[in-house]
């Protein structure tokens, strides 16, 4: 990876946020070693800030499943789980493509007022495409979420947002770059249109791509930060945000 630039004057109320953004992109890039301990003043130390705002960041990042608590009461990087995951991209698969088979079955469409929305904010994305960032899986889930509503089974969403909080640090990786942000919108705004007209088949067949070539990438680049994990093993962590 590239050197990182000197580390810049912060402002007092953005410190918290800043703190969390940095850990968050060093720990989904692999810089630190599973047997790294984040303490508190070494991550201060590394971001130029004081230990408040890192003590804060390290709460959110257990919070996405970035970084876990172990017995010694400290915070260490989290492996990023890749085994079940296509079993689980399987059980997402399954549950969102029966909220579209469902329809087919029984004739009664989508609901419109959920759907229209829906499409409407991922339109404006198109139009103003936020900068790549893993929050971004929010969004995503969000879409899928309100999908899986709109077909008038909330059991069947209840159980997708299950399915999504179990992978959600590993589908984080799928959002760090400018093209997987620009397909996503787009692969959105395909789906979400093709319903509203009433095609579901070829719905159905746009999901299903989408879901699957997520997966590709989500299982690439968790790889890919795992063996940057290893490699690191015994290496300190470059200076600066």
């Amino acid at each position: 990876m590239a050197r990182r630039s000197p580390a810049r004057t912060v402002p007092v109320g953005n410190l918290r946020e800043h703190a969390y953004v940095a850990l968050r992109q060093r720990l989904m890039e692999g810089e630190f070693s599973f047997r790294d301990r984040l303490t508190e003043e070494r991550l201060a130390a590394l971001l130029g800030v004081s230990r408040t705002p890192v003590r804060e960041a390290l709460t959110r990042l257990a919070g996405d499943g970035l970084v876990e608590k172990r017995q010694d009461g400290g915070y260490y990087p989290a492996e990023p789980d890749l085994t079940g995951l296509r079993d689980l991209y399987e059980i997402r698969v399954v549950l969102e493509l029966r909220g579209l088979e469902r329809a087919l079955e029984s004739g009664v469409p989508h609901e419109a007022a959920l759907l229209e929305p829906l499409r409407d904010s991922w339109r404006a994305l198109r139009t103003a495409p936020p900068d790549p960032d893993p929050s971004f899986v929010a969004l995503d889930e969000d879409f899928h979420l309100t999908l899986s509503r709109a077909s008038g089974n909330l059991e069947l969403a209840s159980l997708l947002d299950a399915i999504n909080a179990r992978i959600r640090p590993v589908r984080m990786h799928d959002f760090l770059t400018e093209d997987r942000i620009l397909l996503t919108i787009e692969q959105h705004l395909g789906i979400v249109e093709t319903v509203l007209t009433g095609d579901l088949p070829d719905a159905v067949r746009k999901l299903r791509s989408h879901v699957g070539e997520s997966m590709e990438v989500v299982e690439k680049r968790a790889a890919r930060a795992i063996t940057q994990m290893v490699l690191r093993r015994g290496r300190s962590p470059r200076q600066g945000p």
